[in-house]
C-alpha cells in the first residue's frame, strides 16, 4: 500500500496544511469539496501543492510530524522545489 504525505493552501497561497493518507484522489476530493469538518474548511483550504509517496505508514508519519514541525519558510521551499508555480496538483494525480 502506498502512503502520501501532502500540503494543501488555499486560494492565496496563504494558509499551509500538511496530512498524510493512503489515498490521496480521495482525501484531496473530500477537502475539495468540504467533506472533512474543522482547519481545511474552515480556512477554505483546498488546493493541492505538495505530496511525497512512500510504501512504509512509520516513514509517512514521521514525514508528516517532520514537516508540520518546520517553520513557514521551510515549507515554501519544499512546495516551490517541488511545484514552481504552485499549481493544483489534484487534477494531474487524477489523470
Amino acid at each position: 500500500m502506498q502512503y502520501y504525505v501532502y500540503i494543501l493552501t488555499n486560494k492565496s497561497n496563504k494558509v499551509l496544511y500538511t496530512g498524510m493518507t493512503n489515498n490521496l484522489i480521495r482525501r484531496t476530493y473530500e477537502h475539495k469539496n468540504n467533506l472533512v469538518e474543522g482547519f481545511t474548511k474552515k480556512y477554505n483550504v483546498n488546493k493541492l501543492v505538495y505530496y511525497d509517496i512512500t510504501n512504509d505508514v512509520n516513514a509517512a508519519i514521521a514525514r508528516e510530524k517532520q514537516i508540520k514541525g518546520w517553520n513557514r519558510q521551510k515549507k515554501i521551499d519544499l512546495i516551490t522545489e517541488f511545484n514552481p508555480e504552485w499549481k493544483d496538483l489534484y487534477y494531474e494525480i487524477c489523470k
